[in-house]
């Protein structure tokens, strides 16, 4: 006879599937129509059974978008296993591509965290800027190390102003000494593969890209040459 599960592990268990069934539920309906007791009905379990790990809605956003994020991070941290540290293209491009492969594999927590609103909700960033934190860390300093190797490309950056350096200083306070054009080059690179991946995942390219697989593919090649010397 098998021993009992520790309650520990039965908690465990039981928050790693409302955890499923919501990103199912977000999948099927979107994240807007977001339901508890739809939930429980699903794992067939009551609605108070759900409340005893999340209290309410938010709380349940809250933790699928810090589940997302963490989901986010270890993905780029894996894209750089095997790549030499001092090939820094390589490194930038797996970085992309993995961004770019996620959101294709994962649409429904792309869009809770970079996308679609829920109305009403407002997340709690001492939460939730963390995790988030964590995953923009990987690129930031992958681009801090091209940099202190005099391997990122700062000629068509524009000047960093004095109301830009306050924003960096405040970065690094929080989140570690990295550079200020680092930082600088990790949001423009950050804002333009997020752009492509959006467009490329909401279907908002137009008629005549046809193959936005291939063109975003391009754009992000593009992309690390234009930073990566």
């Amino acid at each position: 006879m098998s021993p009992r599960p520790r309650r520990s592990e039965q908690i465990q268990d039981l928050s790693e599937q409302i955890l499923a069934a919501a990103w199912q539920q977000i999948a099927e309906s979107g994240a807007p129509a977001l339901s508890l007791r739809a939930i429980a009905r699903a794992l067939g379990i009551t609605a108070p059974a759900i409340y005893n790990y999340y209290p309410d809605r938010d709380a349940l956003v809250t933790a699928l978008i810090v589940d997302a994020f963490t989901s986010f991070g270890d993905s780029q941290a894996a894209a750089l296993q095997g790549i030499p540290a001092a090939d820094h293209q390589q490194r930038l491009h797996a970085l992309g591509a993995a961004y770019r492969q996620w959101a294709i594999d994962h649409p429904e927590r792309y869009h809770l965290i970079f996308g679609t609103p829920i109305a009403g909700y407002v997340a709690p960033a001492e939460i939730t800027m963390p995790a988030a934190a964590c995953a923009l860390n990987i690129l930031i300093g992958e681009l801090d190390a091209a940099h202190r190797a005099g391997k990122l490309n700062t000629t068509h950056l524009s000047p960093i102003t004095s109301d830009l350096a306050a924003m960096f200083t405040a970065w690094q306070a929080e989140r570690g000494a990295a550079s200020e054009v680092a930082l600088y080059q990790a949001f423009c690179v950050w804002s333009a593969i997020h752009g492509l991946v959006f467009l490329e995942i909401s279907h908002q390219f137009p008629p005549m890209i046809t193959d936005p697989s291939a063109f975003c593919q391009s754009a992000i090649q593009t992309l690390v040459r234009q930073t990566i010397l």
